[in-house]
């Protein structure tokens, strides 16, 4: 029984399906205390999952471990839900308390981008991360309506300058343009202006400490959206698309737009994939079918999945009540989640790549 070593147990654990599981981070590194006494074990692992995963997730890895070594009498095995942080000075200096940050874009308006961006940011918070939200669509901010937010930010001093305080809904900081000018009054700015305004929402607005702060961008390519990409340190980028070839050449150039910049793709989205009729649950592919995947594919991106057209989630976004809050158990909520769930590993890959060739320890043999 002494011989057992962490290489057994995670080649054994990797055994264990699991949806919210990704096999690549079941690696050494991730063992943070190993003991073998006798016929009782005591393992700690840390592991970047969905915090309200962790408890049947631990429950499958004790039965795994259970089954593949009956002599053991006692095992103590604590999990830790863990989101990896990305390395990158600039984003340090801007975003100190910031792990991750991540543009929502897309090549062309009308794709639903920021309905993807709302409700990717509200699930990422409901699997227990903290999230922030910022509207840089300066022009057309509609973050306040969809998450119902009508209040103005307030503002403290602390001892080096002024501080706005984000907003706070369903779990997730918000700031928008959108809340510090009076309703219906046009932003009528030039591109330097807009992209100082996104630069500020980054430093003087006290984010506190958050696991992932999403940039729901403006459509399009031009130039404020490049000086916005280089003045945002972003973690990565997820693009948003509909199926439809006139979408799709858009955000082709969307994607390439950020390669350019050495800006990591994370994923693509395909919104309003296909259509099911309540009436009699037939699926129509109105836009067509298939272009997202196809894009990612040609463009070696991930896909991170497809959202249906639902009006629900139209309602949702013009009241103000996201999905997952207005239809928990809908098949849309579930999707979403799963969406959010395949970005956040995503990231965490991301994150970990730049270490895997010298720091991280392939599983082959013995320790």
């Amino acid at each position: 029984m002494s011989n057992i070593t962490k290489s057994e147990i995670l080649n054994n654990l990797k055994k264990v399906e699991d949806s919210n599981l990704n096999k690549n981070f079941l690696i050494l590194n991730a063992i943070k205390n190993f003991r073998m006494e006798g016929n009782e074990l005591e393992l700690e692992l840390a592991l970047p999952l969905p915090v309200d995963s962790v408890d049947s997730i631990k429950e499958k890895f004790v039965k795994s471990i259970r089954e593949e070594y009956p002599s053991i009498k006692k095992i103590e095995l604590k999990l830790d839900a863990k989101v990896t942080a990305h390395q990158d000075k600039k984003k340090d200096s801007l975003l100190p308390n910031v792990k991750n940050t991540i543009a929502v874009a897309s090549g062309k308006g009308g794709v639903g981008k920021s309905t993807v961006a709302v409700n990717i940011a509200v699930a990422l918070a409901n699997d227990g991360a903290s999230v922030g939200l910022i509207d840089a669509d300066i022009y057309g901010p509609s973050i306040p309506m969809m998450l119902g937010l009508k209040d103005k930010p307030k503002v403290y001093q602390n001892q080096q300058s002024m501080k706005i305080i984000p907003l706070s809904n369903y779990g997730i900081k918000i700031i928008s343009i959108g809340l510090l000018v009076e309703d219906n009054a046009p932003v009528i700015w030039r591109g330097p202006m807009a992209s100082g305004a996104v630069k500020q929402f980054m430093t003087d607005v006290d984010w506190g400490e958050l696991d992932y702060l999403i940039f729901d961008m403006p459509p399009g390519t031009g130039d404020i959206q490049l000086t916005l990409v280089q003045t945002i340190p972003l973690t990565g980028a997820v693009i948003v698309t509909t199926p439809q070839e006139v979408s799709l050449i858009d955000a082709r150039k969307a994607l390439k737009m950020f390669t350019r910049v050495n800006v990591p793709i994370l994923g693509v989205i395909e919104n309003m994939s296909y259509f099911i009729a309540p009436d009699n649950g037939k699926k129509y592919d109105i836009f067509g079918t298939g272009g997202g995947s196809k894009m990612a594919v040609e463009l070696e991106a991930p896909f991170l999945g497809g959202l249906p057209i639902q009006p629900q989630i139209r309602v949702g976004g013009d009241k103000g009540v996201p999905i997952l809050y207005d239809t928990p158990d809908s098949e849309q909520a579930k999707i979403i989640k799963e969406i959010s769930r395949s970005l956040a590993a995503q990231i965490n890959i991301r994150n970990l790549s730049g270490e895997a060739s010298s720091k991280m320890e392939i599983i082959l043999g013995d320790e």
